[in-house]
């Protein structure tokens, strides 16, 4: 596969959007694909990784655990309703969580059963190899050996490319609103197996239940299934594979992505382009999360913050040791994410929380560990500098049960990072450790 990390675009002839998921090379579609599904390996490795992610119960209230306390019959059942088609997926049990950045407003999360994400897991073994050859080089979400830092960089090459006029796009209600005829549509491109199709059919039209009460399902793909990211990946391809052979810099990470363009004619140009293609294939662009935007004021992508800064280098450039950054550019964590991480941190560490320091340092590493992890290749000495030392006061207070004390004299910093193992987020920062090494 082409290297997402030297993507360039592409420029043909225009072609209808459902040719763009015939593999090259390849004229047959496949077949005999649901007796692979159904096969003991594949089910049992389907349950390891269902098994991993953990996960609440569905709508029959089974979980994890107790799935597993029969583990040998619930897969032989399922193996033996797949073989003989008898198989029926559960209406799937929606929660209404909290919508990050949005105070008051929520979205909904589909859990399926652990039944059925065994069944859900199966079917993406099977159809992942398929469609990851087809799969575009400017989509980067749920794809093996692709990551966020790989979507950022190819954004970060393309700016200091001089591509500085920013699409900053989202499509508004995705996972509700997948046109499933569509879906089907693209799926039957590649698979020409009747019994994979129509159990992915029945998944889709399963339902759910909510405050005791069934609804149907005319539309969309349930936000929490196991095989929603793959779905979702294969109605976005042809919209992937329009714009780049359009010539646009496309990068898309599930339903955000963020088109690079040279003059503000060329992104708006390209916005309206993007419309058309995403409305051929029923979803809609979310006009208020979408916006053109100059590099000079910045746009928020992936958790990050992404902008040009004003200020001149304080060091000549014979004295700059490392690489230069000549449009510079600068990318820190969004404000949103700041807080969230904080919140966290604090709900944590509150006063009338029954854990001794040590417990306590325990409980809030891996948090300051992943989330430190996560932006520690940006530029974030300062704010990780900041963070420790608000850490820091919050594990004071939390130990005299109040803000303003003296707890720093019996626990200064320096105990609390050796004797207690507390984490500190610029330990995290990889050039740092370096020079450590070296010293």
């Amino acid at each position: 596969m082409e290297s997402s990390l030297c993507e360039k675009p592409e420029r043909h002839a225009s072609r209808r959007l459902s040719d763009h998921l015939v593999l090259e090379g390849q004229k047959q579609k496949v077949h005999s694909l649901v007796d692979k599904v159904y096969s003991r390996k594949n089910l049992k490795l389907a349950w390891e990784r269902v098994r991993a992610n953990q996960g609440a119960g569905g709508t029959d209230g089974v979980t994890i655990g107790e799935f597993e306390a029969e583990l040998d019959a619930n897969l032989e059942r399922l193996h033996r309703e797949l073989r003989e088609r008898t198989y029926r997926p559960q209406a799937v049990r929606r929660l209404e969580i909290p919508k990050r950045g949005a105070p008051g407003k929520t979205r909904p999360l589909g859990i399926p059963s652990v039944y059925d994400r065994v069944c859900q897991q199966a079917l993406v073994n099977r159809l992942e190899p398929i469609f990851e050859k087809v799969f575009d080089p400017s989509s980067f979400w749920y794809r093996k050996g692709r990551k966020t830092a790989d979507a950022l960089a190819k954004i970060w090459r393309e700016v200091e490319a001089g591509n500085e006029w920013i699409v900053d796009a989202d499509l508004k209600d995705y996972f509700g609103s997948v046109d499933h005829e569509k879906l089907m549509a693209l799926l039957g491109k590649q698979i020409a197996d009747s019994g994979v199709l129509k159990l992915i059919q029945q998944m889709l039209k399963a339902g759910y239940e909510a405050k005791g009460q069934r609804f149907e399902t005319p539309r969309g793909t349930p936000q929490g299934g196991v095989i929603s990211p793959l779905l979702s990946n294969i109605l976005l391809t042809p919209f992937d594979k329009e714009m780049r052979q359009r010539g646009y810099r496309l990068t898309r990470w599930a339903d955000d992505w963020v088109v690079t363009c040279r003059t503000r004619a060329e992104a708006e140009h390209a916005l309206a382009r993007a419309g058309r293609i995403l409305e051929t294939l029923g979803v809609t662009l979310n006009r208020e999360k979408t916006r053109i935007v100059h590099i000079a004021h910045g746009f928020e992508f992936l958790g990050f913050k992404i902008q040009r800064g004003k200020a001149r280098y304080k060091l000549t450039r014979d004295r700059i040791k490392s690489k230069l950054n000549r449009q510079n550019l600068y990318a820190i964590p969004t404000q949103k994410s700041v807080d969230r991480f904080k919140d966290q941190i604090r709900a944590l560490t509150m006063r009338r929380m029954p854990l001794r320091l040590g417990e306590l340092i325990e409980t809030i590493n891996p948090i300051i560990r992943g989330w430190g992890n996560y932006y520690c290749r940006s530029h974030v000495r300062k704010r990780f500098h900041q963070l420790d030392g608000w850490i820091a006061r919050r594990l004071w207070s939390h130990r005299t049960k109040r803000w303003r004390n003296a707890a720093w004299k019996e626990y200064p910093t320096r105990r609390l990072r050796t004797e207690f193992k507390l984490v500190g987020l610029v330990s995290l920062i990889p050039s740092l450790q370096a020079a450590r090494a070296r010293s």
